[in-house]
């Protein structure tokens, strides 16, 4: 039997637990890794339970920001590329702005998060807010795109539940130049015409729901083939014009004949593309491209070229002009003004714009040649470019001899303009048909979409026409000294309440430029212009309107005036003996 001294009381649990950790934290070389071990596993636990809790968070929380990102995913704009000008001048581009949302969940006092609110932004509609407000929403929009100074003030106002995104929005630095080219982008930054609805198609857009954050640096840039300068230029002269002439609108166009490609396109009235609610204004409308328009006398260069292309006329190829001779339904064809009234050649036709002669030249191709000619210029069927807006051509639904005759010289047949111009470009570039286009392309890309349309002497007859025109014809007053101009009017009839009407016009001027080597077409059209010195016609308005604009723009497109006129500006038409009778 022990005794009671000899018997020690056991350790207790804790302090057996206490001892052995002070002896592992001391320091002795044979226990400092054991303590290592033990701090890092002490670190992942801490950190285990902070990632366990952010998770829980993230999975049961729908007011988060994950969740506000996911709800505005749909909303928030898309980067989109730069567009700029042939020069790689900026037509339009992304600026980065802030968006207001609010957690409606999160607002203690909604009338009080209103009434702060549109006081800071006083266009805010306080009632149609409080009432999304009040809806079971956990996201929803206070206002797309404000200024900084409005970010600071609501920053400052400290509402729980109202918070900031960053958004694209998108500018267009020039104002009105080239709108209708370049169309707008809507608070989204969604094309919603011109360019900018065109590049929708391509794909090019950054998707935030894919996860990218593309902005329009990372993307390359969109060249148009208009030149800026030309189009500041060529807005500025047609407003005078249609200020001068008191027109209801106007609008003009520059073509490159040899590649198809719109250097410039003015519309008025336009609008800024920055305050796109305006482009909604019927009269505000792209004419180029959505108007169709009978073009009058200017189609008499389509009817003159196919005559001459058929082979059964040529320049020398007379032509009874004289009143009476041409009657349908008891009506007679009319010359302006009387006309000639007698035997024209080809000519004489052209120069003197003979409605009889231009009629009858059409007639000897025949209905069937005439439509065929037509259709093969692109006259009869939507013109398709990059541009989403166009119209389809308003033709006859029954062709008779009647229409043959009173399209050849411009009436029955409503285009275009934009493709009655691609296909006098045709005629002055050496007879190619070329598609036209908004977009930068060469002229070797150019001729492999071409086709052609007429023969090349053919062409080269139709270039003598037009500048015989420019120096004893309608289109005088457009005949620049240096720039060896051609060019051919129209003055046509508009239709209102089904009649023509005998004191509205719509006056048209084409001119090439130069005749000889032609680089360039020139269309201007004046809607219902006054007349000044007694007339409305195309060569007393748009002709002179043209002249000014190939005066101030023709140097910048590299064409300079010449002292000396050509020598043998059309050498293929030497064995022709012509003569004009005045």
């Amino acid at each position: 039997m022990k005794k009671p001294e000899d018997v020690s009381p056991k350790p207790s649990v804790k302090r057996t637990l206490l001892s052995a950790l002070r002896g592992l934290f001391r320091l002795r070389a044979d226990k400092s890794s054991t303590r290592l071990i033990v701090l890092g596993l002490g670190f992942v636990g801490v950190f285990g339970v902070i990632a366990g809790r952010v998770a829980q968070l993230a999975a049961t929380a729908p007011e988060t920001t994950g969740s506000i990102s996911r709800s505005a995913a749909a909303d928030i704009s898309a980067a989109r590329p730069d567009i700029v000008d042939r020069n790689g001048e900026l037509l339009a581009t992304d600026v980065k702005v802030f968006s207001v949302f609010a957690e409606p969940r999160k607002i203690i006092d909604k009338d009080e998060a209103v009434e702060l609110l549109t006081a800071v932004m006083p266009d805010l509609n306080a009632r149609e807010l409080r009432e999304r407000m009040n809806q079971r929403r956990g996201f929803i929009w206070v206002k797309r795109e404000i200024t900084p100074r409005q970010q600071a003030e609501t920053h400052r106002l400290g509402i729980p539940g109202i918070g900031f995104l960053p958004e694209n929005k998108r500018v267009y630095p020039n104002g009105p130049a080239a709108a209708h080219v370049l169309g707008f982008a809507n608070v989204d930054n969604v094309g919603i015409a011109g360019i900018e609805k065109h590049i929708d198609t391509l794909g090019l857009q950054d998707l935030n729901g894919a996860g990218f954050a593309l902005s329009a640096r990372d993307m390359n840039p969109i060249r148009l083939s208009v030149d800026l300068r030309v189009q500041h230029a060529l807005r500025d002269e047609l407003a005078k014009g249609l200020e001068k002439f008191r027109a209801k609108a106007a609008s003009a166009a520059i073509m490159d004949v040899n590649s198809g490609e719109v250097i410039a396109l003015v519309s008025l009235p336009d609008y800024d593309p920055n305050n796109p609610a305006d482009a909604l204004q019927p009269d505000k409308i792209n004419r180029i491209n959505v108007g169709v328009f009978e073009m009058g006398s200017t189609f008499k260069a389509l009817t003159t070229a196919m005559a001459l292309d058929s082979g059964k006329f040529n320049l020398n190829s007379m032509i009874d002009s004289r009143a009476g001779t041409l009657r349908y339904g008891g009506r007679a064809i009319h010359d302006y003004n009387g006309g000639k009234n007698r035997a024209l050649s080809i000519p004489e036709i052209f120069i003197y714009s003979s409605n009889i002669g231009s009629a009858k030249l059409a007639l000897g191709i025949g209905v069937d040649g005439h439509k065929e000619f037509l259709r093969k210029a692109g006259q009869l069927e939507r013109l398709i470019t990059e541009l989403p807006e166009n119209a389809r051509p308003i033709v006859p639904s029954r062709w008779s001899e009647v229409n043959t005759a009173t399209i050849g010289f411009g009436h029955g047949l409503a285009v275009a303009p934009l493709q009655a111009l691609s296909a006098v470009a045709a005629l002055t570039n050496g007879g190619v048909l070329l598609p036209p286009t908004f977009l930068k392309r060469s002229a070797e890309e150019a001729k492999a979409l071409g086709s052609r349309l007429v023969k090349p002497e053919t062409s080269e007859a139709m270039r003598y026409l037009l500048r015989l025109n420019a120096e004893m014809g309608s289109a005088t007053r457009a005949n620049v000294p240096g720039f060896y101009v051609g060019g051919k009017t129209g003055t046509a009839e508009k239709v209102i309440g089904g009649r023509y009407s005998k004191n509205k016009n719509l006056a048209t001027f084409m001119a090439v430029v130069p005749a000889d080597k032609p680089r360039y077409l020139f269309l201007t059209i004046l809607d219902e212009p006054q007349a000044i010195n007694g007339a409305a016609t195309g060569g007393l308005t748009s002709a002179p309107v043209t002249g000014r604009m190939i005066e101030r723009i023709g140097p910048m497109l590299g064409v300079e005036p010449r002292f000396e006129p050509p020598r043998q500006p059309f050498p293929g038409l030497a064995r022709y003996q012509l003569k004009i009778q005045q």
